[in-house]
């Protein structure tokens, strides 16, 4: 909406010229001029102005005749004469008896206004304009290409076409004075036009392109703003703010023309602050100064080896200044301190419920710490389960173990051998080889696999208690070839597709 930024009360109808978003000429932008009179009843009497003005791209505005008195609306196009010969096409900006007072703001006479209107367009003109502007991107690069074969120092930033295409003006920057008459001749030949060179300044540049500016909104120089006054590091200073270049440069690479709009309200608050602050002698020492607050004219210092600060208003330093210049002390700044109150938050009801939370700027890493500690505390239980699992795990072949495993259940009653009619002492009994299965239907199938040469098995030695020990064998190497025959053993039954383990023959 174009007349978004004449709102004052907020919605979507703007409290300005009410035309609720539908202005002809694209609302309240740099050269826009509302016509307050455009709804008031003139006198019977009453002539029309005959002076219009119109707009052309850019900033551009000029005064035309309206001789034939054509009825003309604000926003309309035109045919108007041209500059050199020929027509052009702009849009009508304000017509009637604020005209007259335009004329006088820019201290123009109604003598000097020599062009008049053609008429209003028609859809030929329209067509042939819409061309022309469509030629102006391709001609300023070619022209731009043209300039640095000829090394010239200069910065080609714009192109405007007249309608009729008989004349194009390039608006360019550069640092001094460029003798482009080479460039000029190359530029006729290549395009076959009128050309005309108008160099601008940076600030004149950023208006005609536009842009965002660091604040967020469309920068002034394009929107509203039309003089630019001269800014200086001075009303940096005033306003206390860093002399940091890169904050305080637009985007033309000029200081900001923001930094003008508040000096003097700094000004007329600094006249009632000391210029020179020095060190207040008092009775407690000497006080150094610390800040200022120029709008509510308060001062803070500090004594030395004091880390709190002490407000005094603006008016009782000049006092103490003015002690100390005499010789005297003043009394303990602590005694005349101002009770700063604290500040008081209220909160603004809305009319909608925050359902969301888009309120909190950080219910993200709220969220996220969540996640995180819920991870944590199940990567902790997933450790202690493993952790219990392994200590609870009984590895296959324990029951089956030789007579060094860890646990060993002892052997419930007394086995009987039927062999010689002997009967065995309580104990585990002796393993004893047990033959390998022949393969009936064939040969026996050969594995890729290099045979592994089987421990020859020790014989156990009983003892009268049932214990069986190894002779000549540690125990902790005794540990170790049990679990190496186990692992053997294991793998021989998954290659040869059978146990090992059968139990011994009666």
């Amino acid at each position: 909406m174009g007349c978004g930024s004449c709102s004052t009360g907020g919605g979507c109808t703007p409290n300005g010229c009410k035309s609720n978003g539908s202005c002809g000429t694209g609302g309240c932008q740099t050269m826009e001029v509302h016509d307050w009179l455009s709804n008031l009843d003139m006198p019977s009497n009453y002539k029309p102005f005959q002076v219009t003005e119109i707009k052309f791209k850019g900033s551009r505005k000029e005064f035309f005749l309206n001789n034939d008195n054509i009825y003309l609306e604000i926003g309309e196009l035109v045919a108007v004469e041209g500059p050199t010969g020929g027509f052009d096409v702009g849009h009508v900006s304000l017509t009637g008896e604020l005209v007259r007072i335009q004329m006088k703001r820019r201290k123009t006479s109604l003598d000097q206004v020599t062009k008049k209107i053609y008429r209003k367009a028609t859809e030929a003109d329209v067509e042939k304009w819409n061309a022309a502007k469509g030629m102006e991107w391709e001609t300023m690069h070619k022209a731009r290409k043209l300039a640095l074969d000829l090394r010239l120092q200069m910065k080609i930033s714009d192109v405007d076409y007249q309608a009729d295409k008989t004349k194009a003006t390039f608006f360019y920057t550069a640092d001094g004075r460029v003798d482009f008459r080479e460039l000029i001749k190359k530029m006729a030949e290549s395009f076959r036009i009128r050309i005309e060179m108008r160099q601008i300044g940076m600030r004149q540049e950023a208006g005609r392109l536009g842009g965002i500016g660091s604040c967020g909104r469309e920068l002034c120089c394009s929107t509203w703003l039309t003089n630019f006054k001269t800014v200086s590091t001075a009303a940096a200073r005033y306003q206390n703010l860093s002399l940091n270049t890169l904050k305080l440069a637009g985007q033309c690479g000029k200081l900001k023309c923001c930094l003008n709009y508040e000096l003097d309200t700094y000004l007329d608050a600094l006249k009632d602050i000391p210029d020179r602050i020095e060190n207040l002698d008092t009775e407690a020492g000497y006080a150094r100064h610390q800040k200022t607050d120029i709008f509510k004219k308060i001062m803070w210092f500090s004594y030395q080896g004091d880390e709190n600060w002490i407000p005094v208003k603006a008016a009782r330093v000049k006092e103490i200044m003015a002690m100390n210049k005499a010789g005297k002390k003043a009394p303990n700044l602590k005694e005349e301190a101002v009770q700063i109150a604290a500040p008081v938050v209220v909160e603004k009801p809305f009319d909608y419920e925050n359902v969301v939370g888009q309120d909190s700027l950080t219910r993200l890493d709220e969220r996220s710490r969540g996640k995180n500690n819920q991870n944590k505390n199940n990567n902790q239980k997933n450790s202690r389960s493993n952790n219990q699992n392994k200590r609870e795990r009984v590895p296959v072949g324990e029951k089956n173990a030789g007579p060094n495993n860890r646990t060993q259940q002892p052997q419930q009653g007394v086995q009987k051998a039927q062999q010689g009619g002997k009967q065995q002492p309580n104990g585990p009994k002796p393993q004893q080889a047990v033959p390998k299965p022949q393969h009936v239907n064939g040969p026996k199938p050969q594995n890729n696999k290099p045979k592994q040469q089987q421990p020859q098995a020790q014989k156990p030695v009983v003892k009268a208690e049932g214990n069986v020990a190894a002779e000549g064998v540690k125990p902790e190497q005794s540990k170790n070839k049990n679990r190496n025959n186990r692992r053997k053993n294991n793998n021989r039954r998954n290659n040869n597709n059978g146990s090992e383990n059968k139990p011994a023959a009666e």
